[in-house]
């Protein structure tokens, strides 16, 4: 293990089919005052609201609700939603959803107490809050971003059509989540498979980076065959408990900053993916899976290692063949996986088209962890070859 790091990780999980009794025993811990945040009403179809809802009425707290977070939280709804809650003396934000349910009440728990524009002030100039902070709890529905158990958010900006993700200090990651992988069963297939592919990519956004022997890129290659094994079984049995609780787990240890440990770690399909979600509103998932074939294959030669051993450990390549040509077979069968699953594996299919090309270069952030530091040219190829 190279360089130097801490860790913490304080968020508590209940896992399982009856972690939602936990409620109680955390409940007690807060104040009267909840901020109950969830999205579109699925939760309300499926009878998860109303589970909720009994659970904070017989612990006698006073809910306040916002409502209809939509799959991509704007800039807009962050203004709505700290509109509602202000000068409410909220004690505990609880979050009933996925990933941007969560992301988006990360950014009201920074913001509700803020006397500034919330946008400007953490995802232009990145700052770290000195407001109060307002705790924040989650009800995991929907798996992928792993924001149940990190302090990432990310919000969208309507009117510059930017998407910009901001990891804050441990001080906002939930206190606790809960999560029952049979809440996450009545996902469309679809959904499901963007929210896999988004826990694969987090871990290769991490794994791809250095070229050290380190323990974090063990955990790393053991966490992306277990999310390729229980993608193909969930795909052929959505009800099937094991691989969906599988897939629930991965997606928390993917992204809760351990295997991040002693890497410098890429982020740039991340960046990238985000930059088309701005643009085009796809879902998160698919916007990394469009572009992810194009950005590898244009960085590989400064990676070959990891990748030829990416290709050998994860999809059982055959180690008889030059480095090169092992890392690019290790590309072409991840590429048949994503097909089984049904992903968009170009970005014109999920509404890029070559006019769009210059804005996102324009709104693609660089980052310099992974192998290669990109120019603005390059970064116009690779999604001119995404196409």
């Amino acid at each position: 293990m190279l360089g130097n790091f801490s860790y913490q990780n304080s968020t508590k999980l209940y896992f399982g089919v009856d972690s939602l009794k936990f409620l109680d025993e955390e409940l007690v811990k807060y104040g009267k005052n909840i901020l109950l945040v969830y999205g579109m009403g699925s939760i309300k179809k499926t009878g998860i609201y109303d589970e909720v809802i009994s659970y904070l009425k017989k612990n006698n707290k006073n809910i306040i609700e916002v409502a209809n977070v939509m799959s991509n939280p704007t800039v807009a709804k962050l203004n709505e939603g700290i509109n509602i809650a202000k000068d409410k003396n909220i004690d505990l934000i609880l979050a009933v959803g996925g990933g941007s349910v969560i992301d988006y009440a990360k950014a009201l728990s920074v913001s509700i107490n803020l006397n500034k524009d919330p946008w400007d002030e953490y995802f232009v100039k990145f700052m770290e809050p000195t407001c109060k902070i307002i705790p924040v709890a989650s009800i995991l529905t929907m798996v992928g971003t792993g924001s149940e158990m990190n302090a990432g958010s990310v919000i969208t900006n309507e009117e510059t059509k930017e998407k910009i993700g901001h990891v804050f200090n441990s001080e906002v990651m939930p206190k606790f989540s809960i999560l029952n992988p049979k809440y996450t069963m009545t996902l469309s297939i679809r959904q499901m498979n963007a929210g896999i592919y988004d826990i694969f990519n987090h871990i290769c956004e991490q794994y791809f980076s250095g070229t050290d022997d380190n323990v974090s890129d063990d955990i790393a290659i053991a966490l992306l065959k277990s999310v390729v094994k229980n993608s193909l079984i969930a795909n052929k049995d959505p009800n099937n408990y094991e691989a969906r609780s599988n897939i629930m787990w991965l997606a928390t240890w993917a992204l809760n900053t351990l295997i991040e440990c002693g890497k410098t770690t890429d982020w740039m399909v991340h960046m990238l993916g985000q930059a088309i979600g701005g643009v085009t509103n796809a879902t998160h998932g698919e916007t990394l899976s469009s572009v992810s074939l194009a950005y590898y294959n244009y960085i590989l030669p400064y990676g070959v290692d990891k990748f030829k051993r990416f290709a050998i450990d994860v999809f059982n390549v055959d180690n008889k063949n030059s480095d090169i040509e092992i890392a690019k077979e290790g590309l072409n069968k991840m590429k048949e996986w994503m097909k089984k699953l049904n992903l968009p594996l170009n970005t014109s299919s999920i509404g890029v088209t070559k006019e769009l090309i210059p804005l996102i270069c324009k709104n693609t952030i660089i980052l310099d962890g992974g192998y290669k530091v990109l120019t603005t040219d390059e970064i116009t190829k690779i999604l001119n070859n995404s196409l």
